[in-house]
């Protein structure tokens, strides 16, 4: 059973938010869809955008502006949000990048986290159900993200190729067993036993043998967090080496912010479309 909370029209489409009880997650979790005006006439494929770190369901729906490529495109988009929420699910008081906003697209197995932190299955199984029972979609779904919604995103498809057409990402973590933000999160959701780090990194999965075929990358030169977090070099390296399809379009001058993700959305649609359409 899902709850409708907001209905707007955008681009003669459908900006909605709703929220539902989570069977995967056990709380209450929100997402936003936009359903384009094409859905009036048939069933429309479906990309999948994950926020980064801190961010809700609400974050890349208002600053985007990726409504006007999605309407162009026939293309329904939908934007869960980072993490589980509410009073019973586990935080660190204060730790943006640890807890509540932070699930890290992955299931946790580690004690107070593995109840609650399963973000990996809501996307990946649970929300698309949803989705599918309950809106005009066909059977066709990309998916997409930012930083940590990046690294979600890469891990996503290189795990179910079969599932998605194209994957792409703006500033992903591309390797969080080789950054500050990752080990964190994986010595909190997965513990200190690293041999099961390397499924829910892209660098090491794609040294393992996972491909996807068609991969694009959008990175900011003048990212504050490329070289000690995201390192996108190392994803760039791994997937020549094992000939996998990435366009990786390093951006001069721009940041890790919205401004550099509302410049470029509208690429990245039109480049999910050929796929999708």
């Amino acid at each position: 059973m899902i709850e409708k909370k907001s209905e707007n029209l955008i681009f003669n489409g459908q900006q909605l938010f709703y929220s539902h009880q989570s069977s995967a997650l056990n709380c209450e979790m929100t997402f936003s869809i936009f359903i384009p005006p094409q859905a009036k006439e048939k069933k429309c494929p479906v990309l999948y955008w994950l926020s980064g770190l801190t961010c809700t369901a609400d974050n890349f729906t208002s600053k985007s502006g990726f409504q006007r490529y999605a309407a162009e495109h026939g293309i329904i988009v939908v934007a869960p949000d980072t993490s589980p929420r509410g009073e019973s699910v586990k935080d660190i008081k204060d730790a943006w990048d640890i807890g509540c906003g932070a699930g890290f697209y992955l299931n946790a197995t580690s004690e107070g986290w593995k109840d609650h932190y399963q973000m990996y299955d809501y996307v990946v199984k649970e929300l698309p159900g949803i989705i599918k029972t309950n809106f005009p979609c066909n059977d066709k779904a990309s998916v997409s993200g930012h930083s940590m919604g990046g690294h979600g995103a890469l891990i996503c498809a290189l795990k179910n190729p079969q599932q998605y057409q194209s994957v792409s990402a703006f500033a992903p973590i591309v390797h969080p067993l080789d950054c500050p933000w990752g080990t964190k999160a994986f010595t909190t959701y997965l513990g200190d036993d690293q041999t099961q780090w390397s499924e829910w990194d892209a660098v090491e999965l794609i040294k393992q043998g996972n491909k996807v075929d068609h991969i694009l990358v959008e990175q900011g030169l003048a990212d504050n967090f490329l070289e000690d977090q995201l390192k996108t070099d190392s994803l760039k390296t791994v997937c020549a080496e094992n000939k996998l399809n990435l366009i990786l379009n390093d951006r001069e001058g721009y940041d890790h912010s919205y401004y550099f993700i509302s410049s470029f959305i509208g690429e990245h649609i039109k480049w999910h479309a050929q796929f999708l359409n």
